[in-house]
């Protein structure tokens, strides 16, 4: 279909990127968000060759790629000793493409600037009232930010929720689903100033695994570091300052992770409980709205797909209604096969990483961490054969005009 209307639902990373994606097939996209203006849900991220192969596809992998830094360089002991180490080089060769990262407001920054002007529109929620078939178009209710009563409606050939893990999309167009579960841990996240990294003496970027939790620490390319760390913790927590919470928990933790935290900005650290997807929706789309993102399929941050997986929806949903010859529905249809299987295995993966990355026995942490150094020592193809069916991906070939 050529200049239909599309309504996309969440203006983030996903959201944003199917704003681009359609924008470029052709089609007249409004994008409802209920911030009153666009701030990125997060600090760093980390965008796999696969994620990278689809942002080639919206013209923005190389400005990725300029602002980026290259990614993990292994995973360590809490103590210090490394585990196994990973060859950018190596990743490269195999998957044409290497992890990078960069501050998640530097994507969201490319993505809007990629998008029409006027495209999106804050301080709205925006809420499924009809899902539309083959004769009939999708409904969106759309209720300024603070008001019950001032509402509008806005007929849409195409509706894409992507309003995350807790998608009030998601629920109206399948009421029995049971929702987003506590994945059993907490995350915090912190930017620091450029040029911590040298003044910390950081060798390397690195995930360093621990009893009960991760503490990550990527250097950014202006020598900035963005640091996560989880926690195996019941939900809703809070501390009155998350900072001092996360030097206590960390602090016997190896260099330079207690000295990071020490000169963070408490203002800087974020702090969200993590929830996914254990059981996926019965499929990704109903009549003609798609589910795109966490919306879709959230899960854990434990393989760093998050992301990714939503810019492989965006640029999938795109390229399967880029001909509309047998309707959007039809075209959803062939959008929820081919994405619904490969997002529902990832969870899987994702959450038994999260498992793995969090226990707290004794005798089960030596084993793990002796099964991962066994593996970087004597068959590190292993673990890179691990990463294929995730970073081998390639957006679909273009239809023809």
């Amino acid at each position: 279909m050529r200049n239909g209307t599309a309504v996309i639902i969440g203006a983030g990373i996903g959201g944003l990127s199917a704003g681009v994606a359609l924008a470029q097939c052709g089609w007249n996209i409004h994008i409802l968000e209920r911030a009153e203006k666009i701030e990125p849900a997060g600090a760093g991220l980390a965008i796999a060759p696969n994620a990278l192969r689809g942002l080639d596809t919206l013209g923005l992998g190389d400005g990725v790629r300029e602002r980026a830094a290259f990614g993990s360089g292994g995973f360590r002991r809490w103590t210090g000793g490394w585990l196994l180490t990973t060859d950018a080089a190596r990743v490269r060769q195999q998957f044409g493409d290497t992890v990078v990262v960069l501050r998640r407001s530097e994507v969201v920054d490319l993505l809007l600037k990629a998008l029409p002007p006027g495209a999106v529109r804050t301080g709205v929620h925006g809420y499924v009232a009809e899902p539309g078939g083959d004769s009939q178009r999708a409904r969106v209710r759309v209720t300024a930010e603070g008001s019950r009563d001032a509402s509008e409606e806005i007929t849409a050939d195409l509706v894409v929720a992507a309003d995350g893990a807790r998608s009030a999309a998601r629920a109206a167009l399948f009421p029995d689903h049971p929702g987003p579960v506590y994945a059993g841990f907490t995350a915090w996240r912190l930017l620091t100033a450029p040029g911590t990294a040298e003044a910390l003496g950081m060798p390397d970027s690195a995930e360093t695994w621990g009893p009960g939790g991760v503490f990550g620490l990527m250097r950014l390319a202006d020598d900035a570091v963005y640091a996560y760390a989880t926690d195996a913790v019941p939900p809703g927590g809070r501390n009155d300052d998350e900072r001092e919470a996360l030097l206590a928990r960390f602090a016997y933790w190896h260099a330079p992770i207690p000295a990071l935290l020490k000169t963070a900005d408490p203002e800087a650290v974020l702090r969200n409980d993590v929830w996914h997807l254990p059981v996926p929706p019965p499929r990704s789309h109903r009549g003609r709205v798609a589910l795109l993102g966490d919306a879709a399929h959230a899960m854990t941050p434990s393989l760093g797909q998050g992301a990714c997986q939503a810019v492989e929806d965006a640029v999938t949903l795109a390229h399967a209604v880029r001909r509309g010859d047998h309707g959007v529905p039809t075209a959803l249809t062939t959008y929820s096969a081919a994405r619904s299987p490969r997002t529902a295995d990832i969870v899987r993966q994702s959450a038994r990483a999260g498992h793995l990355t969090h226990m707290r026995s004794g005798p089960g942490l030596a084993l793990r961490d002796a099964a991962l150094a066994t593996v970087g020592r004597t068959a590190p193809g292993l673990f890179y054969g691990m990463l294929r069916a995730t970073f081998s991906w390639r957006p679909p070939a273009e239809a023809p005009e």
